[in-house]
């Protein structure tokens, strides 16, 4: 492995500020990290050790910019290591998870460095701070504390030893996954492809391609695959062989078994939560998001829980009654659900997602994402083909305010490969912040959107469900919220927000995909450009809120069961699909249907921490988001100007510059009830 430094990775030096991906080799990181670490920590040994008294400008504003050459490199490697993942890029993250943890652990327990911080929070009041610094320096000082800068030698080394811990279990389970995913592939006959739409076909003749079975057909574990494989597939042993494998990810025996990394996790994360003062991890991780105690999330989630099963015995007595319509004598299994529900949509809306893919070509997605931008916040966004991205399916676009000037670059990373994880995700190379820094003054944000759609053929365009499309809108709604940011402190910038407000930008941006005006422009059929037929408009409108019984259940018990695990237990949890399978027998879930993410992959949760006890966050914000829309529908206009400015001045450029209970009510007024959401859902 290379020892010396590429400083590329510190200094980009491409078009519109981007690094040259591509003289960056896998082998460099490993170097340009001990650099980085060594650098970061000079800046907080200075910070530290400066004589002078501690003022908000020589302490916050001085760790606001120290570790400039450690947060290049980790910006591009966890980018790549998600999205672009090789052997290489696997062992250093094994290896680099535990040393970051230490590292982070490390300057948390300098004591020179928190009785400055200190010092400047217990003189708070007469420092004449503005706002944003006021917020800046309470989430300084309350990081420090929670990262143990309060607690007694001895207490923070072994904190500093479960963090690290903490920090390689969650990279294992991450690997875990993409190692399942990526190792399962189901080659199916000719005969097996009866009834499946010619996306899908394309699509299983893609898969199967790279992974050398050219001419056959494989079904896969990416989600733009296997969803439409059992929803159209006519075969019922292939669906339920092709479930088992999409269900059982990081529960099969051998070296990508989750299970006992998840039991460790759990009880890892209950003894920092007790180290750090708290009753659970569910109350450590709570303390500083709008719910502030678990028992605020149980009574939101039991509340959505109840009405999800109601409706979801409903629906699942549709299925049955169809079932047995055709013949056939079996129960409605979780295999079967989503094959039925699309013949019972058919019928019920005579329409089918094989009739509205052809109007859902991803370029045309993508163009009515960015006009919704345009139109709403003045923002134009074109693409730069002739800059290179790290994979050549990436996508490098430029963001331009209304007058012209550059605001921020876009990536956009689309489509499935085994070395990319599963599922959708925002991330970013650089954040925006206004402070001056040797290149200047301010940063503007550098932001990528990753997904994991099903490409098409060589030559063919590649076809969206409707699901496909309000992923990419709901992402693109996070890629705005790091674009729009207009804030001067780094470490608020963008998407730096409480967990369940940050799903508020994204999930409020979904609504615009369905705006009639919207699909009438932009959802034109992929070879006569004919705009879809009113009647199907209709129809796909109408059916908004069908299986919403289902799709609410299989979420809501993935919420309920996360925070059942990050609770206070008696007794450490010995088996964790016993437990898991024991909330869902409490929560009475239906047999016919799954969690959204079993406990073995659940990667929002046990992956990082960022989502841990707090899945339940997309339905908090979704409480706001359904609410939000409706001050759009309220004065009937999408599109309204002054709405739009509020939502981008309080939501979308905001950051985390002012407590996101008090920038939602400055945009709304008020503070929402749950109703909007569970009529939004069709749950009412």
């Amino acid at each position: 492995m290379s020892t010396s430094i590429n400083q590329e990775i510190f200094n980009w030096s491409g078009p519109l500020g981007l690094p040259r991906f591509e003289s960056i080799a896998s082998e460099d990181y490993a170097a340009a990290f001990d650099q980085g670490l060594i650098d970061d920590r000079n800046d907080i040994n200075r910070i530290a050790d400066n004589p002078d008294t501690p003022t908000f400008e020589n302490t916050i504003v001085a760790l606001e910019m120290s570790g400039e050459h450690l947060s290049r490199v980790s910006a591009l490697f966890w980018n790549f290591s998600g999205s672009n993942s090789n052997d290489v890029l696997r062992a250093l993250e094994r290896d680099i998870a535990p040393k970051l943890s230490r590292h982070a652990s490390e300057t948390a327990a300098n004591t020179a460095l928190f009785a400055r911080i200190d010092s400047l929070w217990q003189h708070r009041e007469s420092l004449q701070l503005s706002t944003e610094q006021e917020r800046v320096l309470e989430r300084t000082w309350k990081g420090f504390v929670r990262g143990g800068a309060a607690l007694e030698q001895a207490e923070q080394k072994h904190l500093a030893e479960i963090n690290a811990r903490l920090a390689a279990l969650g990279a294992g389970f991450s690997q875990n996954i993409l190692a399942d995913e990526a190792n399962w592939a189901m080659l199916v006959e000719p005969d097996d492809l009866a009834g499946l739409p010619d996306f899908l076909v394309n699509a299983m003749g893609a898969a199967a391609e790279e992974k050398d079975h050219e001419g056959k057909h494989a079904v896969t574990l990416s989600r733009s695959i296997i969803e439409p494989f059992l929803t159209f597939s006519q075969r019922r042993g292939l669906r339920e062989q092709a479930f088992a494998a999409w269900s059982s990810r990081g529960e099969n025996p051998g070296e990508t078994d989750n299970r006992e990394g998840v039991r460790e996790i759990v009880a890892l994360r209950q003894e920092k939560a007790k180290l750090l003062g708290f009753a659970s991890f569910a109350d450590f991780k709570l303390e500083n998001q709008m719910a502030k105690k678990p028992q605020s999330v149980v009574e939101l989630l039991e509340t959505v829980w109840e009405k999800a099963k109601g409706k979801a015995a409903e629906e699942e007595q549709d299925l049955a009654d169809l079932i047995a319509e055709e013949g056939h004598n079996h129960s409605v299994s979780p295999w079967d659900w989503r094959h039925y529900a699309e013949k019972l949509r058919t019928r019920k809306f005579d329409f089918n997602e094989a009739e509205l893919k052809p109007y859902l070509a991803i370029d045309n997605i993508i163009a009515a994402a960015f006009d919704v931008a345009n139109r709403l916040f003045g923002i134009t966004i074109e693409e730069r083909p002739n800059i290179s991205g790290y994979h050549e399916d990436v996508r490098i676009f430029e963001v331009l305010n209304s007058v012209g000037s550059h605001r921020a670059v876009f990536i956009g990373d689309y489509f499935a490969r085994s070395s990319k994880r599963s599922g959708a995700w925002m991330s970013g190379f650089q954040s925006q912040h206004r402070l001056e820094t040797p290149k200047g003054v301010g940063q503007s944000p550098i932001i990528v959107n990753v997904m994991n759609f099903a490409k098409a053929p060589a030559g063919q365009p590649t076809l969206l469900s409707m699901d496909d499309a309000r992923t990419l809108f709901h992402e693109f709604g996070h890629a705005l919220h790091g674009m729009l940011s207009d804030v001067t402190y780094p470490s608020v910038s963008g998407t730096s927000v409480a967990r369940d407000f940050v799903e508020l930008p994204s999930q409020v941006y979904e609504h615009w995909l369905t705006v009639p005006e919207v699909l009438s422009k932009h959802a034109r059929h992929v070879e006569s450009g004919e705009p879809i037929p009113q009647d199907l408009l209709d129809k796909v409108l109408a059916a908004r809120t069908f299986n919403a019984g289902f799709a609410a259940v299989e979420f809501t018990a993935s919420a309920l069961v996360d925070m059942d695990f990050h609770k206070d237990h008696a007794e450490p949890i010995a088996d964790v699909i016993a437990f898991e399978k024991a909330s869902l027998q409490r929560l009475g879930m239906p047999d016919a249907i799954t969690m959204r993410h079993r406990t073995p992959h659940f990667a929002h949760v046990f992956s990082g921490d960022g989502y841990s006890a707090g899945y339940y966050s997309y339905m908090w914000s979704e409480v706001l988001d359904a609410d939000a829309f409706a001050a759009f529908e309220e004065v009937d206009n999408p599109f309204d100007a002054a709405t739009a400015k509020r939502l981008h001045d309080h939501i979308y450029s905001a950051g985390g510059s002012v407590d996101p209970e008090e920038t939602y009510k400055a945009f709304r007024g008020k503070m929402p009830s749950v109703d909007a959401m569970i009529e939004k859902r069709g749950l009412a």
